[in-house]
């Protein structure tokens, strides 16, 4: 996962094409989804920085995910992802200007389940202008193939976003409420 993908490299290009910046908050991916954007020669001319909030009261806060979600439902869950998302856009504001989309990953990286939640269970969240969602995946394989599927599956869902498409119609999406 340490060089440029041409994922990364389209996602930088779509949003210097459309003068927009990005945020990123991970917490499986650990840093690898900024690590794969920050490959890609000129990312700084879109990216603004990232967050890894690898701890879920970090998640609070940090990027402002409500505590009750977090409570009631776990850091492994399509809301959080949401919230993770919109919240890294006001936490790496510059200048007092929020970014322009942000994208998250939480999930389940293994080698155990957490929270009821089994190995590979990855929510995604995008927000881009006034809309926030979230995608969820079951990956499999080991620790570090989980975890090079989600940044894939994040430059690809935020792409999607950033580029005004509709989501594929086999994954499901998430937009919001309770």
């Amino acid at each position: 996962m340490d060089g440029a993908t041409p994922q990364a490299a389209a996602v930088l290009d779509a949003l210097r094409e459309r003068g927009m910046t990005l945020a990123v908050a991970e917490s499986l991916t650990g840093g690898a989804l900024s690590a794969a954007l920050v490959a890609v020669p000129g990312a700084s001319d879109a990216l603004n920085g990232a967050v890894v909030a690898y701890a879920t009261p970090l998640k609070a806060s940090v990027l402002g995910v409500d505590s009750d979600v977090l409570a009631r439902r776990g850091p492994v869950d399509p809301e959080v992802a949401r919230q993770m998302a919109l919240g890294a856009r006001s936490a790496l504001a510059v200048e007092g200007r929020i970014a322009d989309a942000g994208v998250a990953t939480t999930g389940v990286a293994g080698p155990t389940p957490q929270g009821g939640q089994p190995v590979g269970t990855v929510h995604i969240g995008v927000s881009v202008g006034d809309r926030s969602l979230s995608r969820a995946f079951l990956f499999s394989g080991d620790r570090a193939a989980i975890r090079a599927a989600t940044v894939e599956a994040s430059l690809v869902f935020l792409l999607e976003v950033i580029a005004g498409l509709e989501p594929a119609r086999d994954a499901p999406v998430h937009d919001g409420g309770e």
